[in-house]
């Protein structure tokens, strides 16, 4: 089992690191938050030239055509970077769903759009503040028509097309929309609106089928696991930035005549961090090596990396904080933009009460018949 990249996606990466410490992603997200804006659309259109947005879509599509671990090296680096863009919503969730569950028709209009940056997508699931299970979605699909209210839509402000979870005739449905006068849209708060979140009211918006009738749920959980190590990457990266960041300040900032680094308080913070980091690097690698080989184990592969990358980048973005002492509270810092993105990553597609949910039950389905429970 090999858990490395190559030396091209390792090549990659770098190029894209430089790429957006060019482009001072970091400070563009801090400048989005501070005017309030959906999204910097500057760096978005940097990206699209770039050909990030066809990382995954075939070449007949005018994609790049390449894999999951060209993408999750992205990922990271986007994560690293606090990047204002709808990344995520658009190409972990939209895109591959398209790929993967669309017809022919769909995919010749949309992926070309979607490389070229004409058509940005995002998934709507949640309804109620509870977990979305296959018995409390109420949004319904009939006649091809979708009524309904979806809450938390990533980046639906800035979005043209929304994959909607329905209850149709025959169960759980994926439903391709294009938002239109038939979609209402609000803006809600969130922790970090440099990443928007909306609510959708839908009135018989006309729809289109993806995948199979009643198959949706199915289509759906597998889709997140897909997304989760996605998702996993991009907040191993904010992690490492956190504790790259708080390393930074300890080396540099004095007290009592020596550097606040030296003393053991804040070394046990850094090692502390740091291991977290690691364990969520070593489990996001063991999910990008099944995704990549269509493993049976993706769905404990990717429950295992979402868990420990959301506990690793909440607990380097609250002990960067700390370590900042008294400057980390304050707005001028960049410490908060850190802490804000850990805590909307977390929640994005499923909390970490869900996955960690998810994980038992994996490891329950995998666990041989005959195992003494005994021993």
């Amino acid at each position: 089992m090999n858990l490395d990249f190559s030396d091209d996606q390792k090549f990659l990466q770098s190029e894209a690191q430089k790429f957006l410490e060019k482009e001072q992603s970091l400070q563009r997200s801090r400048s989005v938050l501070d005017a309030q804006q959906a999204l910097d659309i500057d760096l978005w259109q940097k990206i699209i030239a770039m050909g990030w947005t066809g990382i995954r879509i075939p070449e007949q599509y005018d994609g790049l055509g390449l894999g999951h671990l060209e993408l999750c090296v992205i990922a990271e680096e986007l994560g690293r970077s606090l990047a204002p863009v709808p990344f995520s919503s658009s190409v972990y969730l939209f895109t591959e769903a398209i790929i993967k569950f669309a017809s022919n028709e769909i995919k010749q209009d949309l992926l070309p759009k979607l490389v070229n940056g004409e058509c940005i997508g995002t998934v709507a699931i949640t309804e109620q503040l509870l977990a979305p299970t296959a018995q409390n979605i109420n949004t319904t699909a009939v006649n091809n028509a979708v009524s309904g209210t979806k809450i938390a839509v990533p980046d639906a402000g800035i979005a043209t097309h929304v994959i909607v979870v329905c209850n149709g005739e025959t169960g759980i449905e994926l439903r391709l929309v294009e938002l239109g006068d038939e979609c209402s849209i609000q803006k809600q708060d969130t922790i970090d609106d440099s990443r928007g979140h909306f609510s959708i009211d839908f009135n018989n918006a006309s729809s289109q089928l993806l995948g199979d009738q009643g198959e949706g749920w199915t289509l759906l959980q597998n889709l997140l696991d897909q997304a989760a190590v996605m998702f996993s990457f991009e907040q191993i990266g904010g992690a490492q930035a956190a504790l790259d960041m708080a390393t930074s300040y300890a080396q540099q900032r004095f007290a009592f005549g020596r550097a606040i680094g030296s003393y053991q308080a804040i070394k046990h913070k850094l090692a502390d961090m740091y291991i977290k980091l690691t364990l969520a690097k070593s489990n996001s690698y063991y999910g990008a090596w099944a995704l990549s080989t269509e493993s049976v184990e993706l769905n404990v592969a990717a429950a295992t990396a979402r868990v420990s990358a959301t506990q690793a980048f909440d607990y380097c973005s609250q002990e960067n904080i700390q370590t900042h002492g008294g400057n980390g509270f304050t707005w001028e810092y960049d410490c908060h933009l850190f802490y804000r993105r850990a805590k909307l990553l977390s929640l994005n597609v499923g909390s970490l009460a869900t996955w960690k949910e998810k994980l038992i039950h994996g490891l329950e389905k995998a666990q041989p018949a005959n195992v003494n429970q005994g021993v």
